[in-house]
């Protein structure tokens, strides 16, 4: 396909209906990424599902962890929005782990949060090195 295609524009207003249901999250080790994931959100681990192991986030959409241990993962972004209550808590079980955390998704400011749009936030890396974030305000968009 030539990166030069264009597309017909969409004929319903953008998101009118259309949801994340899951998405796979690559992982040398399926369990060890989903317990690490489900125990700093604070979360339950659900029951395998085929090849994937699901962390349910409880907004309908699940994380399926799906083990790829002949190559290597390739780091992905996953943000997560928690309620304000449950950021101190997010943050003290990633020190509980050893678990750095950062105000900035370049990983330069360890041990710090940031307070953008009016919120709280801090990056963290998983066991295969994915970059997680967790903000009590999503971003302000255009």
């Amino acid at each position: 396909m030539s990166t030069d295609q264009q597309y017909p524009p969409a004929s319903e207003p953008p998101a009118a209906g259309v949801q994340l249901n899951h998405t796979a999250v690559y992982a040398s080790n399926r369990h060890l990424s989903a317990e690490f994931l489900a125990a700093v959100l604070g979360l339950r681990v659900g029951a395998p599902f085929g090849p994937f192991l699901p962390v349910d986030l409880g907004n309908g959409v699940t994380l399926d962890f799906y083990e790829k241990r002949d190559e290597p993962i390739q780091s992905q972004h996953y943000a997560f929005l928690v309620p304000e209550e449950r950021f101190d808590p997010v943050v003290a079980r990633l020190e509980t782990l050893g678990v750095t955390y950062y105000a900035d998704p370049a990983h330069t400011e360890p041990g710090r949060i940031n307070r953008l749009f009016g919120g709280r936030g801090a990056y963290f890396d998983d066991p295969d090195g994915h970059n997680m974030e967790v903000m009590t305000r999503p971003y302000a968009r255009p």
